[in-house]
């Protein structure tokens, strides 16, 4: 299948390969094997994927892929599971159902597979993440299933989707912002560098004040990352625990970037002849296991 990472692509290998003649001791081991070549189902034995993470579609878009199947016809097939005596349910393909049902189809051309929950889980989300254009609300969410209820960790993760692990990191830490926030990001009224930017100030209120500024005033990523970094530098002076302690503007900076790598707020301490300390602190074997990750270094 064209445009897929490693992990969607080994889930659902070209059907070329895996209707290639295997023994036994193979076919026992494949948990999606193929039951049969493509088919065509008629639209009414196909059931939605409960598993969907996309909430909703473009009408415009899947108007236009509608127009496309009736003069073209369905390019590509979806997948299926078969769930009983002429009942399935989709795995992948969700527009391309629903276009078909718009343009009038009774039929579909579908792969029929094997494959558990899990499994299931596991392909829709991937499948949507790599080849649907998702908010970063819906990425972020994906992500954290696919965590929280597939059981991986956030490299394994990154390797199944074609992402590193501070790329999906980012994502998982916009569902700690407030969720008036997290909608605005859902529906395109701020952009992922704003709010990237307002996830590294702690107090709930001042991210909502800050989220106003961008509505209301039109501030630019670069503005509220400058806004941002001012205020670090503020509660630094103002503290008088770290008065001693004072961090020139490159450490301030450095200390910036660290806590965005990392997902937690870095501490960083320098005197006047660059010697000092940085401590990243955790609270939890997970997130011991993401700096460890990020610095690239084995526990």
């Amino acid at each position: 299948m064209i445009g897929l990472g490693r992990g969607l692509g080994a889930l659902l290998q070209d059907s070329d390969n895996v209707n290639r003649p295997q023994n036994k001791s193979q076919q026992n081991s494949n948990p999606l094997e193929v039951i049969s070549s493509m088919s065509e189902i008629s639209l009414t034995l196909i059931e939605t994927n409960p598993y969907q993470p996309r909430t909703r579609f473009d009408e415009e878009a899947l108007q236009e892929l509608a127009d496309s199947i009736r003069t073209q016809g369905i390019i590509q097939p979806i997948t299926v599971r078969q769930i009983g005596r002429d009942q399935y349910q989709l795995i992948s393909g969700e527009r391309r159902l629903q276009a078909s049902k718009i343009a009038g189809l009774t039929a579909i051309p579908a792969y029929i597979r094997t494959a558990n929950d899990q499994q299931m889980l596991e392909m829709a989300l991937i499948e949507n993440i790599q080849r649907e254009n998702l908010n970063a609300m819906e990425i972020a969410l994906s992500y954290q299933r696919l965590i929280t209820e597939c059981s991986l960790k956030q490299e394994e993760l990154g390797e199944r989707v074609g992402k590193n692990r501070t790329t999906v990191n980012n994502y998982i830490r916009l569902l700690r912002l407030p969720p008036v926030i997290q909608a605005a990001l859902r529906d395109g009224k701020v952009s992922m560098g704003h709010a990237r930017a307002i996830i590294n100030i702690d107090d709930a209120e001042l991210q909502l004040k800050l989220f106003r500024k961008i509505l209301d005033d039109d501030w630019s990523v670069r503005k509220i990352e400058e806004t941002v970094r001012n205020l670090a530098m503020a509660a630094e002076s103002t503290n008088p625990e770290r008065r001693p302690n004072t961090i020139k503007q490159e450490f301030r900076s450095l200390q910036f970037k660290l806590s965005s790598l990392f997902g937690t707020k870095v501490s960083v301490k320098a005197d006047d002849h660059s010697k000092g300390e940085i401590k990243i602190p955790f609270t939890s074997q997970e997130e011991l296991d993401k700096i460890l990750s990020a610095l690239k270094v084995n526990a």
